[in-house]
């Protein structure tokens, strides 16, 4: 599945911090999937600032190709659904749930 860098820093926020103990291997090996190597962090330059992450949005860092199995997606689509159903979704949401729940 293609993403963009905001995408990428969704769905990361996405996954869950704990979960069983099957799952967590999976959900680590999609964490480095999904995190910027060196000289993408680079070109985007990224700066927190409290609970804000800002990065150089002009950077020329293409989409990424990434991996997601079977089992995190359904963890992602679980998750996505929920919000939906809460209406917690916001505007950043729209894409990931776009490409995740189709």
């Amino acid at each position: 599945m293609k993403l963009n860098v905001l995408e990428r820093l969704i769905v990361l926020s996405l996954l869950p911090e704990a979960g069983s103990f099957a799952n967590l291997k999976l959900l680590r090996t999609t964490r480095e999937e999904l995190s910027f190597d060196e000289k993408e962090n680079k070109a985007l330059a990224f700066e927190q600032k409290g609970e804000l992450l800002n990065w150089n949005e002009k950077a020329n860092v293409p989409e990424k190709d990434v991996k997601i199995g079977e089992i995190v997606t359904q963890i992602l689509t679980k998750k996505l659904k929920e919000m939906n159903d809460k209406e917690e979704l916001k505007e950043q949401h729209f894409s990931v749930y776009e490409k995740f729940m189709g």
